[in-house]
Formats: structure tokens, sequence, C-alpha cells
């Protein structure tokens, strides 16, 4: 058949309800180390395998039923066995991916664990740090992404395995492992492996969640030093631009003084000759009135423009 096999049984069926035999025949057809046999519903069954593929690539299973087990019970048995044997080999796809991925991710947690040391260095910038911040974060959806439906997959068949075990109500057969305590053994840490590996995909991402918000601290303390530091420049820059304002001030009622000064005396040098007074006494005398109305009037109208 075209295509891609996935899983291949080869189940032999056989009436035979002779413990003795059964024991003979399990002992010449399946591997000792391996082997899972068990008395399924109620009794009604013995099923072994060894879960090893032959040289056809099948695994096998054998099934002995007494003469009493009617076809459809050992149908429903049959068809039990290949779907713990698909479900199973479904399941175990997520084992390889996550092989693949766990040399991945030592590589991302070293990364975000230098990322991580490199926030409490003050040589190495906050921009620098967030663009590896990003290409990390990045990185983890990404893996997040390729590995979330297979993961999620092998969870669900790994169930279904464990699900159609149950319903073969196994008991012991002559101290033989059954197929539950097989899966216990060989199976399910496989799907262990797979959920670890799905929890530290999951811790990474939610570490890297953590060196965001830690990053972003950083980078809004920086912002509020550099905000400090600006107004503290603007307070530096407006105190002297109000030291200039005040000599500014100064020279305005000078110039202002002056020219005050001498339209004053083209005003009042016909009266100081009838006064018989000097120009410089009625300078000397007006200058201080000048300089003083000047200075009353630039401070009104900086009060003013203050209120």
């Amino acid at each position: 058949m075209p295509g891609t096999t996935l899983s291949s049984t080869s189940i032999r069926v056989e009436e035979d309800q002779d413990t003795q035999s059964i024991k003979d025949k399990l002992d010449g057809w399946f591997v000792s180390e391996s082997l899972a046999a068990s008395r399924v519903l109620d009794r009604a069954a013995v099923i072994a395998g060894d879960y090893r593929m032959d040289g056809n690539g099948n695994m096998r299973f054998a099934v002995f039923v007494p003469a009493s087990t009617g076809r459809r019970r050992v149908g429903r048995i049959v068809q039990r066995l290949n779907e713990i044997e698909v479900y199973k080999t479904m399941s175990m796809l997520g084992l390889m991916r996550a092989r693949s991925l766990s040399v991945e991710l030592n590589a991302v947690d070293t990364n975000l664990s230098a990322l991580v040391a490199d926030l409490a260095d003050d040589q190495v910038s906050a921009e620098d740090n967030l663009n590896g911040l990003l290409k990390l974060s990045a990185d983890l959806e990404g893996h997040s992404a390729a590995v979330a439906y297979r993961f999620s997959a092998s969870k669900a068949y790994a169930a279904i395995v464990a699900q159609r075990i149950e319903v073969l109500r196994e008991s012991q057969f002559e101290g033989r492992q059954s197929f539950r305590e097989f899966m216990m053994r060989r199976f399910d840490p496989a799907m262990r492996t797979v959920q670890a590996l799905d929890n530290r995909l999951q811790d990474l991402i939610s570490r890297a969640i953590r060196t965001g918000d830690l990053l972003r601290t950083r980078v809004d303390v920086e912002r509020q030093t550099q905000n400090q530091e600006l107004l503290s420049s603007m307070n530096r820059r407006a105190d002297v631009q109000l030291q200039l304002q005040r000599t500014v001030e100064g020279l305005s009622v000078v110039a202002i003084s002056y020219y005050a000064t001498g339209l004053s005396l083209y005003v009042l040098t016909p009266l100081s000759g009838m006064m018989g007074m000097s120009k410089s006494v009625l300078t000397a005398a007006v200058v201080p009135l000048v300089v003083g109305s000047v200075y009353l009037a630039l401070r009104r109208i900086r009060k003013h423009i203050q209120q």
C-alpha cells in the first residue's frame, strides 16, 4: 500500500484454554524479557505480546480463547489490541519531537540566563537586552507553535491507550507482567518526558515574560533618571535666564533713565536759566528722580505680568 506505515500488527488467535500449553507457546513465540500476558474480560481470553517487531516489521500478539468464547468478544479483543498499538505509536511521535526540542531548549535556556545576568550589568544597554529578549521570545513562541499540537495529541492518545487497557479488565496470568504493568514501565516514562518538555517550554516562556517585566522596569528607571536630569537642566537654565533677565532689567533701567534724563533736560534747561541754576546742578537734581521713576515703573510692570 502507498504511503508511510504507522503501525503494523500480526495477531494469532487460537482456541486453547490449557494453561501449560499456553505457557509453552508463549515461551516459543515471544521474547521473555519484554513479554506481557494477562487474562482479560473476566478470564474470557488470554492475550500476550512482547512489543518487538518480527522480520516483516510487525508487532506480534497472541490471543488464546476457549471454544465457548463468542466471535464478537474475540473481535473486540483483537480490536482493542490494534487500538492500543496504533494509539501508542501515535503518542510516541511526541517523544521524537520532544527529544529534538530538548537540544533547542538547552540553547534558549543558556541565552535567557545570560540575558537575565546582563540586566544587572550597567555596561550593557537596555536596547541590546531588549533586542536579545525579542529574539528569544520569538524563538520560544515558534517552538511552542511547532509542538503544541503534537504534545496535545500525545496526551490525548496516551489517555486513549490507558482507557483501552482499562476496558480489557486484566487479571494476572502465571506471574507474567500485564499490559498495564508493561505500559507503566515502558510507555508512561516516555509520556512523562513529553509532559516534562512541554512544562519546560511553558516555564521558559514564563521566564521570558518575567525578564521582559524586569527589562521594562529598568527602562522605566533609566527614563525617570533621564527625566530627572532634564528637569534639573531646565531648572538650571531657568535660573540662568532669571539672572539674565534681572541683569537686562538693570541695564534697561539705566538705558531708559539715560534717555529720559536727556528729554527732561531739554524741557527743564530754559527754566534753569530763569531760576539761576546751572545745567550740571539741574542734571544732578533730575537724574535721581528719573531713575527712581523708571525703576518703580518697571517693577510695577513685572508684578502685573507675574500675576
